[in-house]
């Protein structure tokens, strides 16, 4: 019973139905099990035999669908015009006009519309089995960054986790829970403010550390999460590594002189973070026993957009569409900020997020060179 329990699910129910002699308690879990792996229809072909349960996601703003909303911090966005887009034009502190890639990704996969935010007050219990986000923005690997805007530090997002195991435990059972940890995808999305913030623009690092023994210290961060979360059960694993942060529109107008062009520096000092996190990933996943650990690159597929933005539909990739496009982000991207007139033109939505389009069209490369790496 089990076996079809973990491996067909819904021809368990059907069986259960059918003969019509199993015992109500574990009729119901099945039903329920069902609801787990049925939620929006894919448009991803996944390899015979794999399902994806539910989508996890740590990290920051890139992830953060909300879990800042009630926060004593100036790192949220849940007015508008953020948005603006999303379905009713709801402020939902989703950090961009629409969806974001958590949305998308899960969506693509056939799992549900829309990720939660974890800390929703009307987050309910089915909402859980299929996933959620813990992440929150301005948070990053370094505890330090975390702590200079009052955000929920990586730290802190674990021990959430681990109370959401509780809570899915409560629901479905152990071993259920057990097969839906180790088939989900989790996402880890985070580093950029360490280096972009509290790096570059507060230098609050970079009189301890050089460029290279700061990227270790976000790196050996990282692979300490990754190694937590594997021990809690997840096993298919997607760490992004930080974006070309020198061109994103905050950091042209702080540093890119009076052009606001790219900061080669700080593009570097990505490279070289991703290229260390890229080699440890390989290294921690050889360690890892049935571990998928998959390194995300967006600085190539971002970079190639912001230098051949009309191959990729955009004709504005070095400003933000909420205010003037150079500086606005969080409380100064508001409704009194103008709007751009296109959005769908805009790679960014304001200073530092990219626009729903830009997120879309960075989620459908990704998907492209990396899905089939889960499995």
């Amino acid at each position: 019973m089990q076996k079809l329990l973990s491996e067909k699910p819904c021809t368990c129910l059907a069986f259960l139905y059918l003969n019509g002699n199993a015992p109500l308690v574990v009729y119901c879990c099945s039903i329920l099990w069902c609801s787990l792996i049925m939620g929006s229809e894919a448009t991803i072909k996944l390899p015979e035999n794999v399902t994806v349960p539910g989508l996890i996601v740590f990290g920051d703003s890139i992830a953060d669908q909300g879990n800042n909303n009630n926060l004593s911090s100036v790192m949220k966005c849940n007015f508008p015009p953020y948005g603006i887009d999303f379905t009713g034009g709801l402020a939902t502190g989703r950090f961009t006009n629409g969806r974001t890639p958590s949305d998308m990704i899960a969506a693509e996969l056939g799992i549900k519309e829309l990720v939660p935010a974890y800390l929703d007050p009307s987050l309910q219990m089915k909402d859980l089995s299929t996933g959620v986000s813990f992440a929150s923005g301005g948070t990053g690997y370094d505890p330090q960054t975390s702590k200079l805007v009052s955000v929920v530090p990586l730290s802190d997002q674990l021990e959430m986790f681990k109370e959401y195991i509780g809570k899915l435990k409560a629901s479905i059972g152990e071993e259920n829970t057990t097969h839906v940890l180790n088939n989900n995808i989790f996402l880890l999305v985070a580093g950029s403010n360490d280096l972009a913030n509290t790096y570059f623009t507060l230098k609050l690092r970079s009189f301890q550390y050089d460029i290279l023994s700061y990227a270790d210290l976000l790196v050996a961060s990282a692979s300490d999460f990754v190694q937590k979360i594997y021990k809690l059960g997840a096993r298919r694993i997607g760490i992004f590594g930080v974006p070309p942060v020198g061109c994103l529109p905050f950091q042209r107008t702080l540093a890119g002189g009076n052009s606001r062009i790219c900061v080669d520096t700080y593009n570097q000092a990505a490279q070289v973070y991703n290229s260390k996190l890229s080699s440890q990933l390989n290294f921690l996943g050889n360690s890892l026993p049935q571990a998928k650990l998959v390194y995300v690159d967006i600085y190539n597929p971002l970079i190639d957009i912001i230098q051949n933005p009309q191959d990729h539909g955009f004709d504005v990739v070095d400003k933000g569409c909420c205010g003037t496009g150079d500086l606005e982000v969080v409380v100064l991207c508001n409704k009194w900020s103008r709007v751009c007139q296109d959005k769908s033109k805009h790679l960014f939505w304001d200073s530092y997020h990219p626009t729903e389009q830009g997120y879309k069209v960075l989620v459908d490369l990704i998907l492209k060179d990396y899905i089939n790496q889960f499995f």
